[in-house]
Order: C-alpha cells, then sequence, then structure tokens
C-alpha cells in the first residue's frame, strides 16, 4: 500500500478528472436517471444506500494496487459532478473503461474527453498496454462515445452479460497503446474499417457445354448440386477467387471470359448477406468432363444439366438465375436474389 501514489486529478483545461469526495454521494444520487439505471443495472438498488459502500471500495483497491480507478467528472463554470469515468484491470496490462454522464450535462462530449483523458493516464501512469469498453449494442450512445475515442469494434459476445434479469449481448470495443491515433489517417481508416459492414464475395464459375447445359457439382456439404467455385478469401479478388477455387476442387485452370452476372444475396439460413459474382467459364465439348478431377472431399461428381432439370436438383436461388443465363449469357445480368433488377 506504501507504493502506490495519491489518486491524481487530470485534466484538458477545461474539463477534469479528480477523485471521489463525501459530498459527491448526494449529488450523484440526486442527478442519477433512468438511463444510468438501465444500463448499470441499478434496478431494485437504492444508489445513495449502495455509493457510500462503493466509494469505499473503490479508494481500497486503488491504494492496493490501482487494480480500479475511478473519477468524477468535473466541467469549467459547472458546480458539482457531471459525470464518472473508470478503469478496472481485469488482466495484467489489460484495462476495463466504463463511464456515465449526467442528464443535464448529455450532448456536451463530456464521456469522450473523459474517456480520452483517461486513456492517457491508464496507457502512461499505469502501464496498461490494452483498453476495451464492453457496450449493450442497444446502448447506442455509448458506442459512439467508444468510437469516437478511438476504440475500434473488435466483435460481440453473444449473451455475454445478463441486465434486469436477461440475457444480453455485448459489442467489445478495443484499443492497444500501440495502435495509430485515430486522428492520423491509419488510425482513422482502421476505426473505420472496424465498423462498417463487411460483405461476402462468393465467386462461382458458369461452364456450359455445346448443348446449352450447365456443369454442377455434386458437393459432400448439402443436398443442391453447386456451380464451381466459392467465398473469396481476405486480400483476394474474385476472379482469382474463383480460379483458385476450380483449381482446388476440380484439378484445372480455366480462364474466365467475362462476368455473366452479379446477384445480392439476402440472409438466408444463418449466412448474412452476399455479393455473388457469375463468372464466364465458356462453352466446351460435353467431353470436357473427363479431364475434370473432384477433389472427393468437397465435389463428390460432375454431370451436365440442362435448365428444364434443374428444379429439385439446385437451390431455390439457382433455379431462378441459372434458366435465365443460360438462355441469354449476354449481357450482364445484374440480379437480386437471383431474380433480374429492373
Amino acid at each position: 500500500m506504501t507504493g502506490v501514489p495519491p489518486q491524481p486529478t487530470l485534466s484538458d483545461g477545461e474539463l477534469t478528472l479528480r477523485p471521489w469526495r463525501a459530498e459527491d454521494i448526494e449529488v450523484a444520487h440526486g442527478l442519477t436517471d433512468d438511463e444510468i439505471v438501465r444500463w448499470f443495472d441499478l434496478d431494485g438498488v437504492t444508489p445513495r444506500d449502495g455509493l457510500a459502500a462503493a466509494l469505499d471500495r473503490w479508494r481500497r483497491l486503488y491504494a492496493e494496487d490501482r487494480s480500479l480507478v475511478t473519477f468524477v467528472v468535473e466541467l469549467a463554470g459547472v458546480p458539482g459532478p457531471v459525470g464518472t469515468v473508470a478503469v478496472r484491470r481485469t488482466s495484467e496490462g489489460v484495462g476495463n473503461i466504463t463511464w456515465s454522464t449526467f442528464k443535464p450535462y448529455r450532448g456536451r462530449h463530456v464521456a469522450q474527453r473523459a474517456v480520452q483523458l483517461l486513456v492517457v493516464y491508464a496507457f502512461g501512469e499505469l502501464g496498461l498496454e490494452r483498453l476495451q469498453v464492453e457496450v449493450d449494442p442497444e446502448n447506442r450512445a455509448s458506442a459512439r462515445v467508444a468510437i469516437r475515442s478511438g476504440f475500434r469494434r473488435e466483435g460481440l459476445l453473444r449473451g455475454g452479460a445478463t441486465l434486469q434479469g436477461e440475457r444480453r449481448d455485448l459489442a467489445i470495443y478495443g484499443l492497444r497503446h500501440d495502435d495509430p491515433r485515430a486522428d492520423t489517417v491509419t488510425g482513422w481508416t482502421a476505426l473505420m474499417d472496424s465498423v462498417l459492414p463487411k460483405k461476402r464475395v462468393i465467386a462461382h464459375v458458369v461452364v456450359r457445354d455445346t448443348g446449352g447445359r450447365v456443369l454442377l457439382c455434386k458437393v459432400s456439404y448439402k443436398r443442391d448440386l453447386e456451380l464451381p467455385g466459392g467465398v473469396v478469401e481476405p486480400d483476394e479478388d474474385p476472379a482469382t477467387g474463383a480460379l483458385r477455387e476450380m483449381e482446388e476442387e476440380l484439378g484445372v485452370s480455366l480462364p474466365l471470359l467475362g462476368v455473366l452476372a452479379i446477384d445480392w444475396l439476402p440472409r438466408w439460413e444463418g449466412w448474412g448477406d452476399a455479393i455473388e459474382i457469375l463468372y464466364d467459364g465458356g462453352v466446351h465439348d460435353p467431353s470436357f468432363i473427363d479431364s475434370l478431377h473432384p477433389d472427393g472431399f468437397e465435389i463428390l461428381g460432375l454431370d451436365w444439366y440442362a435448365a428444364d432439370e434443374l428444379t429439385g436438383l439446385v437451390s431455390p436461388l439457382n433455379q431462378r438465375r441459372l434458366p435465365v443465363i443460360l438462355e441469354s449469357p449476354t449481357p450482364l445480368h445484374h440480379l437480386r436474389d437471383g431474380n433480374p433488377i429492373t
């Protein structure tokens, strides 16, 4: 205990973070509104009764090893606290940040500025290497504070918390001490990349024979026959992905002659939505199939199929779009869930 320095006061010139005082309890109790009660799960707890005991506990945890550091937030020209902010060490080198802003002072960027001050302190004086924020996905105001304070969204813990007796998801936002600052190009783009949508891209190849039939694969993971190809890997362009899948699945390097269709696929059977590109694998003699070598793992067999033979053999999606493409391979088809976009 003797080696722990006194809790400091932090300031950016207008906003100040300082240690709690006994008189702050009554103020904080009076400013606790429904939003704070909801997101801090205070139902059934009288904040005035709990705050005094909590304050003693916070001081003890700070004095022992600074495993918890909690501040009152003040704003120049405003008498008394306007909010709170805290960092709790959850494991070696890792801290979890929480905050609240009292209702009269919301909309003034109090939380964002308080968190930014606390981040500098946590990475500097506390020596933490990673900070994270856990936010209920419906708490959009706190999610905005996390992002604007430089935290990247890293994932979702499904059912990671309980709130007023209900099992809830938790969105996780993280910041490392060596992350580029959010006010740099690299830092800003990485931050935005963490929250912007990421669509799956699928690249399939439509291979036809001189009789107008399409090459379909019997696959090991579902009953529907499927076009050769598959999901494009990260940092791989779609055409390269299509060629790679053909090589892996069928043992052939087949030139792509262009794009026959671009299709948007909505959510289906647990999959998120996706963009699918259907490449033209050309027209070949029916004997071309004899030169192909199914991998025996994903692809169990191959055959040619005419448009009027597809019912019951392919997915409803391919049943809608393949006859259209086979009947008229050109021009480029723009599709939505297998239906032409008009």
